[in-house]
């Protein structure tokens, strides 16, 4: 990042340490930060420039770390916009805000090393493109250069100071994860979903669980970083509606569970959806039982991609299997060309009714058949036949012309949290 170096013929207060800011041009800073304190959760709504590049591939994947670091971004530009509100230019003590503690700890838990903090230097970019733009539309002319000059100072030492406090919080905490019970379950189970070498003698006897039988993976995470207390009741109501006498609990994060439970039964998705309803900010992403070590692995990471794929949609959805949701996880991969294709599908369907939108769903998993399809929502053939001559004037082909990308346009839509419309 290239930020502002001091300029020649423009000369600040200094303290004996610190540079101080001109009374005008700490005013102009104090009403900045005021702006950009509001407006901070908005500069960080997009991670792609945070979390680009190979490096940051496993906070990218992983929604759960992927939100903690978001919020740690947002905690340390209100920590510095809320202290320059105050005394507007003054050096910023690194008082490491709650969230960032929390993603050291998840981040240590995963085994990554302190060279995933770019993440907040790739967020002070961001926020430094963003705060520019601020200054120069409060600041009077002659009174940037000191400003940018001061504030780009300011920021990037903060950073700097965060960064390496949390650094040492991450030291810290994986000296202290080595020898626990939890520290030793997420490093035998990594072994094992990684394929390296671990005999499965010894990872059941790290896991206390047994890898020879049947398997079904689920991950239990909270979107909201306020219902964590609530990830174990959520993953207690889905071990009873399983029907398991036990389940084996990885903590992955501050804000995820990883579950194996050992059985091979289907797990009925909307059955156990009401059970979570007193848990609204917790999601469960299920994938397809299995049998042994391989079973184990595959299963998770089939719940890995339906995790991934509720965040990419920010669905609203709490309960996901990955049989339910696979070809949308596939479809969705580039989410901007599949709004293109839902959009260019559905045509003004997609500005359709709910109701008009689920019974044209239902009719295509029901073959076809407006018998089965009334029975199935409760209605009146008629009500079906009425509804699909809607939908057929308001699609840009016939359904029957077009049905599998129909079909698979509505699936994406069921799925998404806002779909563009």
């Amino acid at each position: 990042m290239h930020l502002p170096t001091a300029i020649l013929g423009h000369s600040v207060r200094m303290s004996p340490s610190w540079p101080i800011p001109s009374p005008q041009v700490a005013e102009v800073w104090r009403r900045a930060a005021e702006a950009a304190f509001v407006a901070g959760e908005d500069w960080f709504a997009d991670q792609t420039a945070t979390l680009g590049g190979t490096r940051m591939r496993p906070i990218a994947e992983d929604p759960a770390l992927a939100e903690a670091v978001r919020r740690g971004n947002i905690a340390v530009l209100r920590q510095w916009t809320t202290a320059n509100m105050r005394a507007p230019g003054e050096r910023v003590a690194a008082e490491v805000p709650a969230p960032l503690l929390a993603s050291a700890r998840d981040m240590a838990r995963r085994g990554l090393d302190k060279s995933i903090l770019n993440a907040y230097r790739t967020g002070q970019n961001t926020a430094w493109r963003q705060w520019m733009r601020v200054c120069f539309s409060l600041s009077e002319p002659a009174d940037l250069p000191e400003l940018l000059d001061l504030s780009a100072r300011s920021i990037s030492t903060f950073v700097d100071d965060i960064t390496d406090a949390v650094g040492d919080h991450m030291d810290a905490e994986r000296r202290a994860l080595t020898s626990g019970t939890h520290a030793e379950r997420l490093a035998a189970v990594t072994l094992v979903l990684e394929g390296t070498a671990i005999t499965t003698a010894r990872a059941e006897a790290q896991l206390g669980y047994g890898l020879t039988g049947p398997h079904t993976a689920a991950i239990v995470w909270d979107v909201s970083a306020q219902a964590a207390g609530q990830l174990d009741a959520a993953a207690e109501a889905l071990t009873q509606h399983s029907g398991a006498a036990r389940r084996l609990t990885v903590i992955a994060s501050a804000n995820a569970l990883w579950i194996w439970l050992p059985t091979d039964t289907p797990i009925d998705a909307e059955v156990l959806a009401p059970a979570l309803s007193a848990y609204p900010a917790v999601r469960i992403a299920i994938g397809r039982p299995g049998r042994g070590v391989g079973g184990f692995r595959r299963s998770h990471l089939e719940a890995a991609s339906t995790q991934q794929m509720l965040a990419r949609l920010t669905s609203s959805r709490q309960v996901a299997r990955f049989d339910d949701i696979a070809l949308v996880a596939l479809l969705t991969r580039e989410p901007a060309r599949a709004t293109e294709f839902v959009r260019d599908t559905l045509g003004d369907l997609l500005h359709a009714d709910a109701e008009t939108l689920l019974m044209v769903r239902m009719y295509i998993q029901e073959m076809c058949n407006t018998s089965r399809t009334a029975q199935r929502l409760f209605t009146h053939r008629n009500t079906v036949i009425r509804r699909l001559d809607r939908a057929n004037e308001l699609l840009p082909k016939p359904l029957s012309a077009n049905l599998v990308a129909v079909a698979a346009a509505l699936e994406v839509l069921h799925w998404s949290g806002e779909p563009a419309r």
